[in-house]
């Protein structure tokens, strides 16, 4: 097997995600009840064996820096190896913060040279899914590869979302479009990449590369580097939208999720609170499946939601096709209907999230909130007896001042930071 360090982009922010990355990165975004983004890539790599590991952050990294510590959950703190945040700097040959992928790496090439592994992983800190990297790595071992791409097949329908690859009958990629309004072939690159090291080094200390989907990998192949695929047949979701957030969370209660969670053998490992045991109480209702963590209570009803630690469901509240977040309070009677609330917010009493039909979009986020998933941000306060339509936007901290003396907002409004 060759040798191999592992590096995960942990430092982007997206305006796909609107609230969710207003005061964390995007891979520090939680998931699934009690995990993060993050822990996915870090669980790969140490269940793939690959126990050296840095994470370059950038964009607000102090919930990714908290969350990672010295890595003891993945068995990470190691006084050879180990995990290492490597944080952004300006100055220097390079100039300003870093604007990409390729980009980041190179500022960091100082510490890529002095890795004696002869291999380099590159990896998305913002997907999900389970996967084991050695076959990965052998195959690009055995086909003596320059950069070898994880690849999966997607749906015609999608391949203007990702970057598309042709391959020949031995896996070398012969041509690579980046999100191509249409195209026969549906191999999509997903975001992993194996280089080898020196030839890493080479293109980025010798080109000004941004972005390794966009630039590096068509230069790597109009040169003629040796460019392999490797096709993965498992389940991943790329989360970069809150309607893909939101899909790949409620697959974790179907029958049978495509992301096993429960697998004693590739156990996914996260930062966890020591918490008391869920409690549902006499008079809760739970219907249709749920995923509820530690710590949460539960006293009204829940319907196909997806619950994280530290939760608090009131009397006679209902929660609906929906996921909340740690430490949020849903007061008595409020009924949260498709809607994703943020860690440690108040739902008022009688308050009404994701109210009636209209399914107008979001006035600041119509490309991405069109479904009729209403956000309330982190640390926000809805009043009780609140209406809030679909499509609606409460920002991160929003205080009960700022409402107003409107007792409703209407589908696609926004209230906090660009109250309107």
């Amino acid at each position: 097997m060759t040798e191999v360090f592992a590096m995960i982009m942990g430092g982007g922010s997206s305006e796909s995600l609107s609230v969710l990355t207003e005061v964390r990165s995007e891979p520090s975004v939680p998931f699934g009840g009690k995990f993060r983004l993050i822990d996915f890539p870090l669980s790969n790599c140490v269940n793939s064996a690959i126990f050296k590991v840095a994470v370059l952050t950038q964009y607000k990294p102090r919930s990714l820096n908290d969350h990672i510590g010295i890595g003891k959950p993945w068995d990470l703190d190691r006084a050879t190896g180990g995990v290492r945040l490597l944080q952004p700097y300006r100055g220097g040959p390079y100039g300003d913060w870093q604007k990409g992928t390729a980009d980041a790496v190179r500022r960091n090439l100082d510490f890529v040279e002095a890795q004696q592994e002869e291999n380099v992983l590159i990896l998305a800190g913002d997907h999900i899914y389970i996967m084991d990297y050695t076959p990965m790595m052998l195959q690009h071992a055995n086909q003596n590869a320059d950069i070898t791409v994880a690849v999966r097949r997607v749906s015609p329908h999608e391949t203007h979302r990702y970057g598309i690859v042709a391959v020949d009958s031995n896996s070398s990629i012969v041509e690579f479009q980046e999100k191509p309004k249409r195209s026969r072939d549906t191999l999509a690159s997903m975001g992993i990449y194996i280089f080898r090291k020196q030839v890493l080094m080479d293109l980025l200390m010798e080109n000004n590369y941004v972005d390794f989907g966009r630039e590096v990998l068509p230069a790597m192949l109009a040169q003629r580097y040796g460019v392999y695929a490797y096709t993965y047949p498992g389940y991943w979701a790329d989360v970069g939208t809150i309607q893909a957030y939101w899909e790949a969370n409620m697959s974790l209660i179907s029958e049978t999720p495509p992301l096993d969670l429960y697998d004693p053998n590739w156990v996914v490992h996260t930062r966890s609170q020591e918490r008391a045991p869920a409690k549902v109480g006499p008079n809760a209702e739970q219907v249709g499946g749920n995923l509820i963590s530690n710590g949460a209570r539960i006293y009204g009803a829940i319907e196909r939601s997806v619950i994280s630690p530290g939760v608090v469901v009131g009397n006679n509240a209902v929660v609906r096709d929906s996921i909340i977040l740690n430490d949020t309070i849903i007061e008595d009677g409020a009924v949260i209907d498709r809607a994703i609330i943020d860690k440690r917010a108040v739902i008022g009493a009688g308050s009404v999230i994701g109210d009636g039909e209209d399914n107008t979009a979001n006035q600041d986020y119509a490309d991405v909130l069109n479904t009729g998933i209403s956000l309330v941000g982190k640390g926000s306060f809805v009043p009780a007896q609140m209406s809030i339509g679909r499509n609606v936007v409460i920002h991160a901290f929003t205080t009960e001042k700022q409402y107003g003396r409107r007792k409703k907002v209407a589908s696609g409004l926004s209230v906090g930071r660009n109250l309107r």
